[in-house]
């Protein structure tokens, strides 16, 4: 089978936006495997075991116990309201992608550490790809899943087994884990309406019509009241779809833009573009990102809130304050690049998240914004070549973590 009729497959089948490297280095491992020697005669088809094999190798899941700490807090509050207002009503939770059962069991911690029994709020986790599932469900992690200075959760709720770590079985009732596909959407039809749903870091990998029938589906799936957790470069994607940010304290969460749960706030001035200042003797970006500042971390801190609430105009101002602090910080120059998005500034965010990769190329989550913009914008081919870059990132990552 050629390369060109397998990528339309792979599309067809998970809504993926694959290069054209990464299926080719796929389609080598898998003819190693089986011994098949010309490129035309393997030609695994939609359904089959192989055809599972081979996406497995082109989906390469990546995540770590408490990604993102405020995420599940603001979970974790949101599951106590709703079952202090519907006592008697087990929450619902949808992960999706789960990956290796990092998300969920994440959430199940967070739960289990407030008292809440797994009686009272089921997390339903869904994956496209068996091999993470299968990890998922065998409960067993390296280090790599374990980031960030806090790491009390590991010596409570993991048994270490020589260089990995078990976890604890009664964390394992809380959690339902299930094969399933966004964009198939009836496949999880049966497990909701949902509470609340984590979907992070997969719109990134859509195009334009995927990531519009993808929200559609989390929008089906989600009660009217309920709560919506994406990955942040892709809150701008979900706020055209259908979703409201809300003000809770915490990374991006969304509800529903309904007449019933919502009350229309009026959209933001637009705001004034403040021009770069070029600063003198800067020839080429710093070898590593530079360290932020206490006085720039709280500084970015108040804009991340602000912008968590929908408050763009103070949102920019602090983006603005930092910045004038510390010029070249990549991680502010991002922060203002979604922000300027959020407000209507696509040009004005466009210029921002480029200052950002100029001063970090392989900021990655800046290489997905800017792909999500040029779709947007009607650059299909620039943002092909931004999610080429940000797939290298990516797969650097797993490098570097893998050899941990």
């Amino acid at each position: 089978m050629n390369l060109l009729k397998l990528l339309e497959l792979l599309k067809a089948s998970t809504g993926l936006m694959l290069s054209a490297d990464t299926v080719e280095r796929a389609v080598r491992e898998r003819r190693l495997h089986l011994r098949v020697d010309a490129h035309e005669d393997y030609a695994p088809l939609t359904g089959t075991p192989e055809f599972e094999a081979l996406v497995d190798l082109v989906i390469v899941p990546e995540s770590w116990m408490f990604r993102d700490p405020d995420v599940f807090e603001t979970a974790l509050r949101f599951v106590q309201r709703r079952l202090l207002s519907h006592p008697g009503r087990p929450v619902r939770v949808l992960s999706l992608p789960c990956a290796g059962g990092e998300e969920p069991y994440s959430m199940a911690m967070a739960l289990a550490r407030a008292g809440i029994p797994p009686s009272l709020c089921r997390i339903d986790a869904v994956d496209l790809s068996r091999a993470a599932l299968e990890r998922a469900r065998l409960g067993r992690y390296t280090r790599n899943a374990f980031r960030g200075a806090d790491l009390a959760f590991r010596e409570h709720w993991f048994r270490q087994d020589g260089d990995n770590y078990v976890i604890d079985e009664s964390l394992r009732r809380y959690v339902c884990f299930s094969q399933g596909n966004l964009l198939k959407a009836a496949q999880l039809a049966a497990g909701g309406p949902y509470d609340l749903v984590f979907c992070r870091n997969l719109l990134i990998y859509f195009d334009d019509a995927g990531r519009a029938a993808a929200a559609a589906a989390i929008h089906a799936l989600l009660r009217d009241d309920g709560l919506l957790v994406s990955g942040f470069a892709e809150a701008p994607a979900f706020c055209g779809a259908g979703f409201a940010p809300q003000s809770l304290h915490t990374a991006y969460a969304l509800q529903k833009e309904t007449v019933a749960t919502v009350r229309r706030r009026p959209r933001p001035p637009a705001l004034e573009a403040q021009p770069e200042r070029p600063r003198a003797g800067a020839a080429k970006p710093p070898a590593a990102p530079a360290p932020e500042t206490p006085a720039v971390a709280a500084l970015l801190k108040d804009a991340q809130r602000h912008a968590d609430a929908g408050r763009l105009a103070e949102a920019h101002q602090f983006c603005q304050e930092a910045l004038a602090l510390q010029p070249d910080l990549a991680h502010a120059w991002f922060l203002l690049g979604v922000v300027s998005d959020c407000a209507g500034q696509p040009r004005a965010a466009e210029r921002h998240l480029r200052r950002c990769l100029y001063l970090q190329p392989d900021h990655y989550e800046a290489l997905c914004s800017l792909a999500l913009l040029h779709e947007q914008l009607g650059d299909a081919p620039e943002a092909a070549l931004l999610r080429q870059r940000a797939a290298r990132v990516h797969a650097r990552r797993l490098e570097a973590g893998a050899q941990r």
